[in-house]
């Protein structure tokens, strides 16, 4: 008898890494959905990606319920959905209160094809507080057949009466197994794909970014050199903080990639620099972790460190430092800028106690 093969069923969310749970929730919130949501979560783990996948399950007169992608859920896919408007910021640094106002004036129209119209602002967080308020009576008042999509990196990019009024949908870090078994399947090797998913730190976007480029195992080890390199000598320190900006700012320009213009690439650049120096600083604070933990019996992440490098600072030492990196993360969200910030940080880290 012939072998019978299953059919696969169309998925708007095939390729996602991650967020099952996530997805479950939004295909049963398609139903009967809310009129705003905020999607956030740290850069790279796909939350535009999940917000478009949702913004198909609401146009889709099937709920995107079917083997074969239909009419709207192609136009989905190729971005030209009548009823799907994408909105972005005019500028390099901000979405501005004229185009609040357009996308109000657009949000009263009947849809053309389906029963509701989306907004899908994949920069929300770039809103003006300007901007934000004139979509806040939009958003307290809301047409039935109008639902928004912002996206951000935190609900703290809000007025605190904006992001109240939206439903919040929380999109986290992917495991590393998780990630690394995901990049497997893509045809990475097990070791290239676990050193990847360490760069990445739970971020899909970025590992996939990441996944062919011969840089990757340069940029981990450039971190977790730094510990043995910083002296608190502040001429050194900077010296060591361009050499790390050098080897990062041109793999953020890479990963910026072809877009429309010269504003929207300068946009894509920054968001990439800063996932990089995120995840870079991320690495620095694992090595002082490792070495409070190893000196203190427990476990450590970076198995491929030389274990007497990691006894050279005291546990308290270490632990005070790891704390010192995750503190310059907080601020680099701040747009601090990364030499001034680098070479500060890199200062204090080699001083002693």
């Amino acid at each position: 008898m012939a072998e019978v093969t299953a059919q696969v069923r169309f998925d708007l969310f095939a390729g996602l890494i991650g967020h099952g749970p996530v997805v479950e929730l939004l295909r049963r919130d398609a139903i009967n959905p809310a009129h705003a949501y905020l999607f956030v979560g740290p850069n790279g783990v796909g939350k535009a990606l999940v917000a478009k996948g949702f913004a198909g399950l609401l146009l889709c007169p099937e709920g995107a319920q079917h083997d074969e992608p239909c009419r709207s859920c192609r136009r989905i896919l190729t971005g030209n959905h009548p009823d799907l408007v994408m909105v972005e910021p005019e500028g390099r640094t901000s979405l501005g209160v004229d185009q609040a106002r357009t996308m109000i004036s657009q949000a009263s129209l009947v849809p053309v094809e389906s029963v509701r119209r989306v907004f899908l602002v994949e920069e929300a967080g770039m809103m003006t507080e300007q901007a934000a308020n004139a979509l806040l009576k939009t958003l307290e008042e809301p047409n039935a057949s109008t639902v928004f999509l912002l996206v951000a990196e935190s609900e703290d990019d809000f007025p605190p009466t904006v992001a109240s009024r939206c439903r919040r949908v929380h999109l986290g870090r992917v495991l590393e197994d998780e990630l690394v078994t995901a990049l497997e399947d893509r045809g990475l090797e097990s070791t290239e794909a676990r050193v990847v998913a360490l760069v990445a730190g739970g971020r899909p976007g970025l590992a996939l970014s990441l996944a062919t480029r011969p840089e990757v195992a340069e940029l981990r080890k450039a971190w977790l050199g730094v510990p043995e390199r910083v002296t608190g000598r502040p001429g050194e320190a900077f010296l060591l903080a361009e050499e790390v900006l050098a080897l990062i700012e041109p793999v953020a320009a890479d990963l910026a990639g072809e877009q429309p213009n010269a504003e929207t690439k300068e946009r894509a650049r920054k968001r990439a620099l800063h996932t990089l120096l995120t995840s870079g600083l991320e690495i620095l604070a694992s090595w002082y972790a490792d070495a409070a933990s190893l000196q203190l019996g427990g476990p450590i992440r970076n198995r491929d460190l030389s274990l007497p490098s990691l006894t050279q600072i005291p546990p308290g030492r270490a632990i005070e430092n790891s704390g010192r990196v995750l503190d310059a993360v907080v601020d680099l969200t701040g747009n601090l800028r990364p030499l001034p910030l680098l070479a500060s940080l890199f200062t204090t880290l080699g001083s002693e106690s």
